[in-house]
């Protein structure tokens, strides 16, 4: 790794203009290209105290040997430099989104004698009318073959073409009235040709004009008594309409606009854009990117339309682009955008109404895009066997890891703290394994000792199963003295997202009968645990393996600032190449076990937040307190109300009334509402079921049965 002070330009050697510039490893390859409106400004902020960098920025720029730079006028001119040289070097840490597949166009070729419609994919070519793109080919055939009805524009290779003209006989299109046949002169190259313009027209979102027009050449056809030339027509303005209504109407007044959506998170990112036409969706497109710089969503965004639009021209760079996130700076994006039209081109973020709506139906075609393709990558099993032995090698582990566990530590200022065991067995998570655990044998906040008990609890429980069978002695083990010195932290597990509560001294859910058939909770020990963080973290881990006397279990944790795998014992981290299998598994490991460790954090605190009086009542289930909240109408006049009065309710005994009583009796009353603005207290009565308020009322709210014993929702 290079140092970027060795190759820091001398100061005053940067200009203090726009410009392009280009970072180069010691092979010569450019492996970053950017641009900027302060050439000097920009390549300073590269080499400042490395720590201070973005992580990926780091990598960058001690990968990087030299720098170099090339001044330009204005920032537009810097715009279309970086793209072309982002297209010619195709730099490694720039962003470069990759098309899930090459999507099919609907082309007329206007630039030919007589213009065919055809499927066409690649590079544009000059001349050629493009609509789309489409989804699926077949999508295009079926659009044509009901627009030939209407207009017969010649569909045929070149070479049909010409046997046609050989022979003097058309195709079987030209027999049944799908095609003019200009190939055998039933039409001339001129009215061939206006055909393939009207087409055009139609599919640019002049529809009304020839549906109006074919509907009064059916009147015309029977007024004249012309019977089956108006059933024609009335068939033509059917296809016409059964064309309009693959593609409906979602932005009025025929508008022409490409909305851009995007779903990221830390290591991908994925863009959706919808081409609406005459304010039809013509055409959908989408593609996903390794996010290897530091970007935002207005870069992603950037990147996106450079390559949109990079090598479009006229028309297909259409009169407004609705984006999620404005480039910074937008103007010089603008600029370009309108020098590619020809004409002046809006781009902004879409505040309210259709655009907005629909702009929202792109975003989660975006995010769905992103789901399927780290379904895809994760459900191939050729890749997932390749993850798993780079793992194995990585870590230097006699096999490969088929069951990883991996834990992390979730709280909020050092509250509700919990932790998460998510498994992942040959490559796939294994919802059904995995488990929660309150934080109870301290105060505070310190992952660290948190990382500690979690394991320890875990692999406690697993020994102990080990020795229910037979397979463990506890005399043997090494560390065993300690397992009594922790014992207080047992009251802390709690159960699997699928499990049940149960009384059991260490307040963890039940383990699983041998009768049932099933393995028990924590009977199968992991080939790997990983832990969310670094060195400490990767540390407390193998030291409750240690204490517990378990030497057959490889430990490594991944930190999330570089991506490093530290494993215990070394200074050093091991560093997987960015385009690791490897380590693209174990950042989805990571990352899940992040997620299922926030989202029971966040059911915890929001739980804690509701708590209401009644929850304190032993007993008391949701359908009785709503049978209380609804007969006396709010718990201010339940607060009144006297022990034979609450008796009254149905299903309340004279225990469970006076336990209200004295639940509510302690509970802090409401004060009264005041009007602000005139200072007169409000007597209203509060709503009943209300949740928690600015004058201190609570929530007789306690949740669902499952939030009660602290399981997934």
């Amino acid at each position: 790794m290079a140092d970027p002070s060795s190759y820091r330009p001398k100061p005053g050697q940067i200009p203090d203009s726009p410009g392009v510039y280009r970072f180069r490893d010691e092979h010569r390859r450019v492996i970053y290209v950017g641009k900027a409106k302060s050439l000097r400004q920009r390549l300073a902020s590269y080499f400042q105290d490395i720590t201070n960098l973005h992580p990926r920025t780091a990598t960058m720029v001690t990968t990087a040997a030299s720098v170099e730079w090339t001044v330009v006028s204005t920032e537009v001119e810097a715009l279309q430099l970086e793209y072309s040289w982002i297209k010619e070097f195709d730099p490694r840490f720039n962003v470069k989104y990759r098309d899930d597949k090459s999507y099919p166009y609907l082309a007329v070729t206007m630039n030919e004698e007589f213009p065919r419609v055809q499927v066409m994919r690649g590079q544009k070519k000059k001349g050629v009318r493009y609509f789309g793109p489409y989804g699926h080919a077949w999508a295009i055939r079926d659009t044509v073959d009901l627009l030939l009805r209407v207009f017969p524009v010649r569909t045929c290779s070149a070479g049909v073409f010409k046997n046609a003209e050989r022979t003097g006989r058309p195709c079987l299109l030209g027999y049944i009235g799908k095609c003019a046949a200009p190939c055998v002169e039933r039409v001339t190259r001129e009215e061939h040709r206006e055909l393939a313009e009207d087409f055009c027209d139609f599919m640019t979102g002049r529809t009304n004009t020839y549906i109006r027009r074919v509907e009064r050449q059916m009147a015309d056809a029977a007024e004249d008594m012309e019977y089956e030339k108006a059933a024609r027509l009335r068939d033509d303005v059917g296809a016409l309409k059964k064309a309009m209504e693959k593609s409906a109407v979602v932005l009025a007044d025929a508008t022409d606009a490409d909305l851009i959506a995007l779903a990221e998170d830390e290591l991908e990112a994925a863009v959706q854009i919808f081409h609406v036409r005459g304010g039809r969706v013509r055409g959908q497109r989408g593609w996903v990117t390794d996010k290897v710089e530091a970007v935002t969503s207005g870069d992603l965004v950037e990147h996106a339309l450079q390559q949109l639009y990079g090598e479009e021209s006229g028309d297909s760079v259409p009169k407004e682009v609705l984006v999620p996130a404005l480039p910074e700076p937008v103007e010089p994006v603008q600029e370009w955008l309108t020098e590619r039209r020809g004409s002046n081109v809006s781009l902004r973020i879409p505040q309210r109404g259709d655009k907005k709506a629909l702009m929202e139906t792109v975003a989660r075609n975006a995010q769905q895009s992103l789901v399927l393709h780290k379904t895809k990558r994760a459900s191939d099993l050729t890749t997932r066997s390749r993850a798993l032995e780079e793992i194995a090698e990585a870590l230097d582990l006699d096999s490969a890891p088929l069951r990883i566990e991996c834990y992390d530590i979730s709280h909020l200022q050092g509250d509700d703290v919990v932790a998460s065991m998510v498994v992942f067995e040959d490559g796939l998570a294994r919802k059904s394994e995995y488990r929660r655990f309150q934080i109870k044998g301290f105060e505070g906040q310190d992952d660290v000792r948190s990382m500690h008990e979690v394991l320890t609890r875990r692999f406690r429980r697993y020994l102990s199963d080990k020795q229910q069978t037979g397979e463990w002695d506890p005399e043997e083990a090494a560390g065993t003295a300690g397992t009594e010195a922790d014992g207080a932290a047992d009251g802390t597990a709690n159960g699997p997202a699928n499990g049940s509560a149960n009384g059991s001294a260490n307040g963890e859910v039940s383990a699983l009968t041998e009768e049932d058939g099933r393995p028990k909770r924590f009977a199968y020990p992991p080939q790997l645990v990983v832990v969310d963080g670094g060195q400490p973290q990767v540390a407390a881990a193998q030291r409750a393996l240690d204490e517990l006397g378990i030497d057959d279990i490889a430990v490594c944790g991944l930190a999330k600032r570089l991506e490093e795998v530290w494993v215990p014992g070394d200074d050093d981290p091991v560093i997987l190449p960015r385009t690791s299998e490897g380590l693209y598994l174990l950042q989805r490991v990571r990352d899940e076990a992040h997620r299922f460790a926030i989202t029971y954090q966040r059911t915890k605190r929001a739980k804690r937040f509701k708590a209401g009086p009644l929850d304190a009542v032993p007993g008391l289930g949701d359908a009785r307190k709503q049978t209380l909240i609804k007969h006396f109408g709010s718990v201010k006049r339940l607060r009144s109300a006297t022990i034979d009065q609450i008796c009254e309710v149905p299903g309340i005994g004279r225990k469970t009334a006076e336990s209200i009583v004295a639940a509510l009796a302690g509970a802090v009353p409401a004060g009264p509402a005041v009007n602000t603005a005139t200072g007169e207290i409000i007597e209203d009565e509060e709503p009943a079921g209300a949740g928690a308020s600015s004058d201190g009322e609570e929530s007789v709210s306690a949740g669902t049965s499952e939030e009660r014993r602290g399981q997934e929702p």
